[in-house]
Parts: C-alpha cells; sequence; structure tokens
C-alpha cells in the first residue's frame, strides 16, 4: 500500500489515538477499529494530505476513557490510508507505522487527545560488536522455523525477512508477526531503542516460540496416529458388526449390556462391583478377535456366577437336626453334640462364623459321610474337596489371569457350585497335603481356616475379596502329627475313635445291608437276610479294621454271590449264619482267637498294643537270651522312640534281677535279643515299654505270659509306668484279637472309663498299675515252664489251633 502523505509530519500536535492491546512497529500496516466518540471525532477531523497520527497503546485496556496518565509513553507515528465506516457507526481504518515517537507534552484533552511528541531513533550497535551478525542471523533462522512449524503463518513470510537487510526493519518486521507475543511483550521491544537489546529480547522469544511448536508438532502427530487408528479400528468393527448381522449372531453391543445387567444384580461388594465395571468398559472398547477379549469376558462371567449375598433359608430346628444325624450315623454323641451345639448358638445369633472342625479318626470311621450329615441337618449345600496330595497353592487360591487357562482355585469353584455363600465345606485329607519345593499349600489354607481373615478371602484369579466367613469348613485327617501347628491351631479338633464289635453290627444292620443290597438289586430280608452270628464272626474272621469299610466289602460280596444264585435260578432265600459264612467269603482272612494263644505259649513272648493311624492293632515283643557277652539286639524296624524304650526295660531288669532269682551278671555271659515281629512295618513309640520289661523277664525266668492277655503303658527307669494314649483303640483292638485281661496304666483309668462303654468291656477284664512289678506279676504265669518241651506233648496243644488256621 503506498503512502500519501503530501505535508510533513507535525510533531509538536500530533493527533493521539489511544488503542486496546495493541502495538504498531514502524513499516508496519494495521487494521483498526474505531469506535469511541473521541476517536471518531479524530478520524473525522484529519484533513486529506494530514492523516498523520500517533497510535499510542494502553496500559490498561479496560478503561474507556484513557488519560494521559493511562496510556504508555511510547507509542509509533503512523499514516492513515484508508477509512472505512461500518453499519455500527464506527470506522475500520488501515494505518501505516513511519517512525517511534515518545509523548513530551500533552496539548490538548477535548474533543480528542493532542500531544508535542519527540521522533525517537535506533542505538545501532559499535563496530567492536562482532556477534551481532550472528544475532541477526539466528533471529532469521529461528523466525523462519517458525514460519515453517505455525499453521497460521504464511510460508511467503520465509521469503520476505530473507530480503529484508536492515536489522532495525527485521527485528520490527519479524515482532509485528509473530502471533505469541503478548502486547506488554510487544510493548518491551517497541521501547528497546537499543538494536542489540531488542534483537536479544526478540531471538529469547522466538527460541521460546520453536519449541513450543515443535513440541505442539509431535503432540498433534501422536495424535493423529491414534485417530488414524481407531478410525481403522471403528470401520474394521462396523463391518464386523455388519456380518455379525447378516449371519444372525448376537449383537455384541446387546452381550455389554446384558453383562452390564447381571453385574447389577449380582450383588457384588463395592470393590467387587468397581472392578466389574472397570474390565466392562475395557471389555466394550475390544474387538472379539483380539487376545484379551476372551480373557476379560471369562473373569467378567466368573464375577456375575458367584453368590455374593445368596445364602441358605434355613431356620434353626435342633430336634430335626439331631434327627438326622441319629438316622445317618450311629454312635458318635460327641460330635453330635458339638454340632447341636452349633445350631443353637446359630439360632440365638444368626450372625456367628462358621466354625473350623477337624475330624480326626482312622479310616472307614465315617468322617466323610458325617459332613454329609451335617449339611443335610443344617439343610446347606455340600462341598467336598480333596486335599490329599496336592502340591500347588494355586489348587486353593487359583491361577493369577496372566497365565493362559487360568482359574479360581478349588475353594472358589466349590463356592460357585453350591451356589450360596454358606455351604458345608469339606477338606478331606488335610493331613496328606504335600510339602517340597514344588509348594506348600498347607500355608494357603492359614487364612481360608481362620474365622478373622477368611471374611476377606482373595483369590489370586479374582483379585477381588470375597467374604467365606458363613461358610462351615470341615477337615478331615487320619492323624494330627503331618498337620502344621500353626494350621492345627486354626481347628477344633474331635476325635472319632474306632467301632466296637457291637457298633459295627448296628451299623451294618441300619445302613451297610440295605445300601449294598439296593446297589445289587437283591431284596433284604426277602433275598438275603444276615444273622447278628454271621456278621460277628464277619468282624473278627474277615476284617481287622477301626471303621467299617472292609466289612461293608465283605457283605457286598455275598450280595453279589446272591445275585448270582438268583441269575442262575435259585430263587431260594440266603440265610447268611456264622456256620455256612465260609461258603461265600472264602476261608476267614484272620484267625484271632488262636493265633494269640499259640503266640504267647513260648516264653519271652508278651503281646502289647499300639496305636496306627487305622486304629489299634496287637503288637507281639519276642525276647531272648543266649549265650555270648553284654549283646544287645534290637530288630523289627522298630524307631529311635522304641529303642530308647528297649533299652530302659533292659536297665530296669539288670537292676533287679535279684528280685526275678535273675543272676544279676547274667548280662555278662548272655547277648539279648528283642525282635517285634512284622518287620517290614515301621513301628515307634513309647507305649509298649511294660510289654519290653515283661517279654525280658519272661525270657530270663521262663515264666510265659498269662493266656489271652495283653497290656501298654510307657516305664521310667525308676519302675513307673506312664499314661499313653489310643486307649480305646487299643481296648477294642485287644477285643477283636480274642483278648480277655488287658493290663492299663492308672492314670489312664478316667479315659476309660469316659471312652468304653459296658458294651466294650463286655467279656474284658481290665488291671490298672502303677509300676513295672505290678505289671510282672499281673501278666506272668507264677511257675516257670522248663527249657525242653516234650515234642508231643507241644504238638497235641497245637493240634486243635491248627485245625483253624489258614493254608
Amino acid at each position: 500500500m503506498a503512502s500519501k502523505q503530501k505535508t510533513p509530519i507535525d510533531y509538536n500536535t500530533l493527533p493521539i489515538l489511544p488503542v486496546r492491546d495493541t502495538v504498531l512497529f514502524p513499516n508496519a500496516i494495521l487494521p483498526l477499529t474505531v469506535g469511541r466518540d473521541s476517536s471518531l471525532k479524530l478520524i473525522n477531523d484529519l484533513k486529506e494530505e494530514e492523516k498523520y497520527v500517533g497510535v499510542i497503546s494502553q496500559r490498561d485496556p479496560r478503561v474507556d476513557n484513557p488519560q494521559p496518565v493511562d496510556l504508555f509513553q511510547i507509542g509509533t507515528v503512523a499514516f492513515v490510508h484508508k477509512v472505512i465506516k461500518l453499519p455500527s457507526q464506527s470506522l475500520f481504518i488501515f494505518v501505516e507505522g513511519l517512525q517511534r515517537i515518545a509523548i513530551e507534552e500533552v496539548t490538548q484533552m477535548d474533543p480528542f487527545l493532542r500531544a508535542r511528541v519527540k521522533p525517537l531513533t535506533d542505538i545501532a550497535p559499535g563496530a567492536k560488536e562482532s556477534d551481532f551478525d550472528a544475532l541477526v542471523r539466528s533471529v532469521t533462522t529461528m523466525f523462519q522455523q517458525v514460519v515453517q512449524l505455525s499453521p497460521t503463518l504464511s510460508d511467503d513470510l520465509q521469503t520476505v525477512v530473507m530480503n529484508i537487510d536492515d536489522p532495525s526493519r527485521l527485528s520490527d518486521f519479524i515482532a509485528a508477526n509473530l502471533p505469541s507475543l503478548s502486547s506488554v511483550e510487544k510493548q518491551e521491544l517497541l521501547e528497546s531503542l537499543e538494536l542489540k537489546v531488542r534483537l536479544e529480547r526478540l531471538n529469547r522469544n522466538l527460541a521460546r516460540e520453536v519449541e513450543v511448536l515443535q513440541l505442539r508438532s509431535k503432540i498433534q502427530s501422536d495424535v493423529q496416529d491414534q485417530v488414524t487408528q481407531s478410525q481403522r479400528e471403528y470401520y474394521l468393527r462396523e463391518q464386523m458388526k455388519a456380518i455379525q448381522k447378516e449371519l444372525g449372531e448376537a449383537d455384541e453391543q446387546q452381550e455389554i449390556e446384558e453383562l452390564r445387567k447381571k453385574i447389577e444384580a449380582a450383588g457384588m461388594s463395592e470393590e467387587a462391583k468397581k472392578e466389574a465395571m472397570r474390565e466392562l468398559g475395557r471389555l466394550a472398547k475390544m474387538s472379539p478377535a483380539a487376545a484379551d477379549y476372551h480373557v476379560t469376558r471369562t473373569y467378567l462371567d466368573w464375577l456375575v456366577v458367584l453368590p455374593w449375598n445368596k445364602v441358605s433359608d434355613f431356620r434353626v430346628d435342633i430336634a430335626k437336626a439331631k434327627q438326622v444325624l441319629d438316622d445317618d450315623h450311629w454312635d458318635l454323641e460327641k460330635l453330635k453334640e458339638r454340632i447341636l451345639d452349633y445350631l443353637a448358638v446359630l439360632q440365638l445369633k444368626p450372625q456367628l462364623k462358621g466354625p473350623i472342625l477337624c475330624f480326626v479318626g482312622p479310616p472307614g470311621v465315617g468322617k466323610t459321610s458325617l459332613g454329609k450329615s451335617i449339611a443335610r441337618a443344617l439343610d446347606r449345600k455340600f462341598v467336598r474337596m480333596s486335599l490329599g496330595g496336592i502340591h500347588d497353592e494355586a489348587e486353593i487360591r487359583g491361577h493369577r489371569r496372566t497365565y493362559i487357562g487360568a482359574l479360581p482355585g478349588q475353594v472358589i469353584q466349590g463356592i460357585r457350585r453350591a451356589e450360596m455363600r454358606d455351604p458345608v465345606f469339606m477338606l478331606d485329607e488335610v493331613d496328606k497335603i504335600g510339602r517340597d519345593f514344588r509348594g506348600d499349600p498347607s500355608s494357603a489354607l492359614l487364612e481360608l481356616l481362620d474365622p478373622e481373615q477368611n471374611s476377606h478371602f482373595r483369590d489370586n484369579y479374582l483379585d477381588v475379596q470375597f467374604d467365606l466367613s458363613k461358610v462351615l469348613f470341615i477337615c478331615t485327617a487320619n492323624v494330627l502329627d503331618t498337620i502344621p501347628p500353626a494350621l492345627l491351631d486354626r481347628m477344633e479338633v474331635m476325635e472319632l475313635q474306632g467301632y466296637s464289635e457291637e457298633e459295627k453290627i448296628q451299623i451294618a444292620i441300619r445302613h451297610l445291608i440295605p445300601k449294598q443290597t439296593v446297589e445289587h438289586g437283591v431284596k433284604s430280608p426277602e433275598q438275603i437276610e444276615f444273622t447278628k452270628a454271621s456278621l460277628a464272626s464277619m468282624i473278627r474272621h474277615y476284617t481287622r479294621e477301626a471303621g467299617v469299610r472292609s466289612l461293608e466289602r465283605e457283605i457286598a460280596t455275598a450280595c453279589r454271590k446272591q445275585a448270582r444264585r438268583i441269575a442262575e435260578g435259585k430263587t431260594d432265600k440266603l440265610l447268611l449264619t456264622a456256620d455256612n459264612l465260609r461258603d461265600y467269603l472264602g476261608i476267614p482272612h484272620y484267625r484271632l482267637e488262636t493265633e494269640i494263644v499259640e503266640r504267647t505259649r513260648q516264653p519271652g513272648v508278651m503281646v502289647g498294643l499300639a496305636w496306627t493311624p487305622t486304629g489299634g492293632d496287637v503288637l507281639y515283643v519276642e525276647a531272648n537270651a543266649m549265650k555270648g557277652s553284654k549283646g544287645f539286639t534290637m530288630t523289627g524296624h522298630v524307631g529311635q522312640v522304641m529303642q530308647e524304650s528297649m533299652q530302659a526295660a533292659l536297665a530296669w531288669v539288670r537292676s533287679h534281677a535279684a528280685d526275678y532269682e535273675i543272676d544279676p551278671e547274667f548280662f555278662q555271659s548272655k547277648d539279648i535279643h528283642i525282635h517285634v515281629p512284622s518287620g517290614a512295618i515301621p513301628k515307634d513309640g513309647p507305649s509298649a515299654g511294660v510289654t519290653m520289661v515283661s517279654a525280658l523277664v519272661s525270657a530270663l525266668t521262663r515264666r510265659p505270659s498269662r493266656q489271652r492277655l495283653a497290656m501298654t503303658g510307657e516305664i521310667t527307669l525308676s519302675g513307673q509306668v506312664l499314661p499313653v494314649g489310643g486307649i480305646k483303640e487299643k481296648v477294642l483292638a485287644a477285643k477283636r484279637a480274642g483278648v480277655t485281661e488287658v493290663i492299663l496304666p492308672a492314670d489312664n483309668e478316667p479315659n476309660a472309663r469316659e471312652d468304653l462303654n459296658p458294651e466294650m468291656l463286655e467279656g474284658l477284664k481290665l488291671h490298672y498299675v502303677k509300676t513295672i512289678r505290678e505289671v510282672v506279676e499281673e501278666g506272668l504265669e507264677k511257675d516257670p515252664v522248663p527249657s525242653e518241651v516234650d515234642p508231643m506233648v507241644r504238638q497235641a496243644a497245637l493240634a486243635p489251633a491248627a485245625a483253624g488256621s489258614p493254608n
């Protein structure tokens, strides 16, 4: 735009045009909108040949009627090239900056400002300042970078700036075209008369602008890539929806909404619901072909199917529960009382946490079936998990979702199968959990079986808390020795001891026979009948156990024989008696009545009683003395504790030899050998101490054991007999073996009175002793037998026993 000035500028009475948020630089053309009355008067009063005004910026743009104090001191004298009238009565003008000016004195206030101004000239750098050219080139280069990076600046500005040789014009041109500069920063550049200072300020502003634009370009590029990828996925997803629609498949969005409704209706905890909604949001954004889609979907399916707030609708009925327990199990009064006590407390306090029970006893005594009966009595679901042999903690806590094929642990899976939050949960064989380098699952049970912690149980797969405090956990075990102490401390241990013969007969009549006849398709008592005598014979001669599993197998064998007879056309009823039992079950497996008599006929053989994980059993101890010198041999796969009992027994016998007419120096000329038969079976424990002492005294004095007598008890060197455990199992084992007299420690008399009822003691005589002397007096015959026994006499004595022995 060409300049139209005709006359020189009058710097003494120059009209002043205040502007807001605008700075006009020399050699720059700027459009302005004029709307103030004073400014309109100023523009309208300009003569055609004297259109010069001083453009000065306001300090505060909010002031509508600026006074001289409201204006900056330095501005620009400009020529008004064109004036355009707008419909709003305001004016639109184009002005061209000519030169910097400074207000010296205001000469007119109304109707508009006039002032005497002084033109300002730039201060060029000295000739010795060699870095000035480098500064000019830096400013030029950075402005070109700004133009390249800025989406609003025209590329022509690069050409224009390259053609400007004057550093003053260059700085003003760049300052006028740099959009990022604020009005204050532009005013500072306008007031900088020293070219070097002006260019340094401009250089700093340009460097900042280049950094901002580069960052903006990077962000825009990343966003563009994401948008492009999102658009691509969107188009593909829409195509997939169209294909699924054509194929008649369910709409994905509909599945998402159905999942959302299931989450709302599941009754989850706040933590679980928050996690489910988060995973649902991820699922909604995924493509069904994504690798994590089915993992997330499976996880959500597990969350919505769990019974977060479903509990059994059970009203406590003590009488009904007692009836159920009595119908399902014979005896077990202590356990039944404990369950009924729990129900009574539950009736008074429904918020009661489930107890942690541990049933300990030999195999076959009904531990697992008792758990089912408890569930039936409580009207709850029953869940069973076998822990025998597991080595991996993940079986209990589950796998983390990062693994392929991950699933929740068996505990959460069992809760899902129960569909209730308060089932009866049986952890079977807790004493057989593996503990090795592959893992220690028993440690994972510590939280599960702690009522104070299992309300916040966290499965590795779910990774949210699940309340297990309402679950009634029941553990079963054969022995307690292998259960870690920390785990055992969390459980209420309840012992299930072995059954007596009468109890087994009742269990067979009430439960085993009806069950097996139904399973084998025979009717009882129309087609098969078991007499009590046959059952007693079956128990004595075909089974040797604390429980009833072997008895049930023998009953099943008899039922199969009758089923075959019926299939062969023999429809007559089978009546099993003690006399014909051998015809259907074969040769008896055990000859208890004769075995104990045969084996104890020889001096040095005594019968002890032992406790095993399968119940009580008889234990034979044999002692022999031979020529030698201080030799002491212990055989029979005996453990360290039993070896120490043997040494204690020998020490007591040597110290009391004279009391039994034994040469006190016998050990100097004899070797002693103690053997415990069944050498393949490991044996240990202190309870055979009295048996070993009696065997040694019997061997050295030739006084045989009293017939059908067994004993148990721990000994001390001072001759005391200490109490032992497993009294009920040992006494029942003695009765099964045909024993009629049992020697027990005196301190075990309360155990015998509490655990043994009159039926169990029928045909048994119990001797309670405090010292080893009493044991010897009660356990051995008074008179010794000669060293040599007539073979004919011995053969005659053994003949009746041989008739009943197996081949």
